[in-house]
């Protein structure tokens, strides 16, 4: 298995050793051949407008919904959940479409506003997942193939599926918790393994 984690902006490093802690050997992204060969792809988080302009001079948006299309599992947090919804509520960065999502960008406020929250995980067991909430994006609208994991409140989804696509307001990258990884790489499993 072959998971690309994009790196030119954000804590790629974080999701990389994360990723080695489950025995996968996770490539850095940062140009449009790196993609060639990888079964997945996370899209970290950072500072969103930077990361679509750096994506763009790149050449790697793309290469990013190509994949998409061939029907590859990707995972967005935070300012990459931005970059993979269908539309934001501001007109930076120009998201990528890939989910059928709305997001509203710094939901909460500033970085002083940043905060940490237990969360239920809809298909995890019973221990909540410690979601770290930094200058944070939420959900604001939801499509209709989308299944919402976890919520702050009913009109605050922070965690969403949507077939093999996967996004998360949060970064779980910044714990040592490492289902939403495992859960991400069982989509990658399943969308890899050949059809009976």
């Amino acid at each position: 298995m072959k998971i690309g984690v994009l790196a030119v902006q954000g804590d790629f490093a974080e999701h990389l050793a994360l990723l080695r802690k489950l025995g996968v050997d996770g490539q850095e992204v940062r140009l449009p051949e790196h993609l060639k060969g990888m079964d997945g792809l996370i899209i970290p988080g950072g500072e969103s407008t930077t990361l679509g302009r750096l994506m763009s001079i790149y050449h790697l948006r793309e290469p990013i919904e190509q994949m998409a299309r061939q029907g590859k599992s990707i995972w967005g947090t935070c300012a990459g959940m931005i970059m993979m919804a269908h539309e934001i509520t501001e007109e930076d960065p120009v998201p990528l479409q890939l989910m059928d999502i709305g997001v509203h960008r710094n939901a909460f406020g500033r970085q002083v506003d940043s905060f940490e929250q237990d969360l239920e995980i809809a298909g995890f067991d019973h221990v909540p997942f410690h979601g770290i909430f930094i200058r944070s994006p939420v959900i604001n609208r939801v499509g209709r193939d989308v299944k919402v994991l976890a919520a702050l409140s009913e009109d605050q989804p922070v965690a969403v599926r949507q077939g093999c696509m996967l996004a998360t307001a949060f970064h779980p990258e910044l714990t040592n918790d490492t289902r939403f990884h495992r859960l991400f790489l069982d989509l990658v499993s399943k969308e890899s393994r050949p059809s009976a």
